[in-house]
């Protein structure tokens, strides 16, 4: 199951754009069905205390496709970011980011991007 993950700011048109982008590209490589979880609660907060945090520890299993509108939409910081997709990658999950067209599978490019953001963020903790 695809499960775009769609964080809204408070302007109805943006969640609108977000949408049809997600749809648009969910489209375009075959990706359904689809299911909207909306986030609402402010990317300033920690992604584990948001809804996003409940769909990626908890509710998506592996193999299903989460589908950002784009990695601005994940969390604020990098570091939060890093740490949604090194969980993606752990529980076995894929993402797909819409609007850079990019994808974390369980390809070996995936792998080894995955290797870097690994890397990457064991560096940012120290």
């Amino acid at each position: 199951m695809s499960e775009p993950g769609v964080r809204v700011s408070s302007d109805r048109q943006d969640l609108h754009n977000q949408r049809h982008g997600i749809l648009e590209y969910a489209n375009t490589h075959a990706l359904s069905p689809i299911q909207f979880i909306e986030d609402t609660v402010s990317g300033r907060e920690k992604w584990l205390e948001r809804g996003v945090g409940q769909l990626l520890n908890q509710t998506a299993q592996a193999k299903d496709v989460v589908i950002f509108s784009e990695v601005s939409r994940m969390a604020r910081s990098t570091l939060q970011v890093l740490e949604m997709l090194e969980c993606c990658v752990r529980r076995g999950i894929n993402v797909h980011i819409a609007k850079q067209g990019m994808v974390l599978d369980d390809s070996m490019q995936s792998r080894i991007t995955a290797l870097c953001l690994q890397f990457h963020l064991q560096l940012l903790w120290f």
